[in-house]
């Protein structure tokens, strides 16, 4: 493959050239661009082409007629040499101090940190409260829970039920015995026979 099939790219910008041609469209003035938009330290002065919207260096910052270098549309080497006729060496405004435009990119990136979305956490899921019958069989004996492990869990109650079936029932048998009324919790039992006092002898 010759050189001359190859296919040029476009040429790298560099921050000072000697062409003396001034574009004859009116000056670009840095205030009508955001501060993200431009450079002003003197190592890298550069701003963003409005036309093919790619950073161009600007020459002649110190001068009276700094202005933007001819450059092409692309990235240098990689993209197609394409000529940005409108924008190269047109001549640049400088209205704004740097250090103004330093406040200016200071605070906008303030007001961007502020607006940036924070983590969402999300809120942990309650646990379902368990019902009262399987806080019951969580309190099960260990051999009550090898059990239910080969028996459904009504067999289960149902066995329990006939072991303390004749103790429920003995209890109901003498609560039945008592006179009507409510006896309190841990008071002695209460006599069945009707009991008929005898005044003292004096």
């Amino acid at each position: 493959m010759t050189a001359s099939t190859l296919e040029r790219t476009a040429r790298p910008r560099r921050s000072r050239t000697r062409s003396r041609t001034v574009n004859a469209r009116p000056a670009l003035a840095l205030s009508t661009l955001k501060p993200h938009q431009y450079d002003l330290r003197p190592a890298c002065a550069s701003l963003v082409c409005p036309d093919c919207q790619t950073w161009v260096p600007i020459t002649g910052l110190q001068t009276k007629q700094p202005k933007l270098v001819p450059h092409d549309t692309g990235r240098a080497g990689k993209d197609a040499a394409v000529r940005c006729r409108l924008g190269s060496n047109r001549l640049v405004t400088i209205n704004v101090t740097a250090r103004k435009w330093e406040e200016s990119l200071t605070d906008g990136n303030s007001e961007t940190v502020h607006r940036r979305r924070t983590t969402v956490r999300r809120k942990p899921k309650a646990a379902v409260a368990l019902a009262v019958s399987q806080i019951a069989a969580k309190k099960q004996t260990p051999a009550d829970d090898e059990r239910s492990n080969d028996r459904t869990l009504w067999l289960l109650r149902k066995e329990q039920w006939a072991a303390t079936e004749p103790a429920v029932r003995d209890t109901d048998t003498r609560r039945a015995q008592l006179p009507a009324g409510a006896a309190p919790l841990g008071a002695p039992p209460v006599p069945l026979k009707t009991l008929h006092p005898k005044r003292p002898e004096h």
